[in-house]
């Protein structure tokens, strides 16, 4: 797989993860948020996929794109895997709300299209 292919793989990966975000907190309060355990620990989840499928990314795509913050999503990433008890609800909750939508308007257009169908 060429590096290429493979920077594709990892953007479809925080695409994914990240609209899966925007769908658990679509229609959701703060309120709702800290109350369900299940919605945040769903939220830190992907936001833990994003983190990673961005480390993943050559250092040629990321320094392509220095639009889009990817020491501080990687950075978050590290936060949820290994201080986890640091974890800041209200901060989550903007990342949710707020970076994640960013983050994909951000990326959608870099995705580049599927390859064309042999038939």
């Amino acid at each position: 797989m060429s590096p290429e292919d493979r920077d594709a793989a990892w953007l479809l990966d925080i695409l994914e993860a990240g609209s899966k975000v925007e769908r658990y907190v679509r229609g959701r309060t703060f309120s709702d948020y800290r109350r369900n355990d299940l919605l945040r620990d769903a939220v830190e989840r992907n936001a833990m996929i994003i983190g990673e499928a961005a480390r993943n990314l050559s250092q040629a795509f990321t320094k392509a794109h220095p639009e889009v913050p990817w020491s501080s999503i990687i950075a978050l990433r590290n936060i949820l895997a290994h201080r986890y008890g640091a974890v800041d609800d209200a901060e989550m909750w903007k990342v949710a709300t707020v970076h994640v939508p960013d983050l994909i308007q951000k990326l959608q257009p870099l995705v580049p299209p599927p390859p064309e169908s042999g038939n």
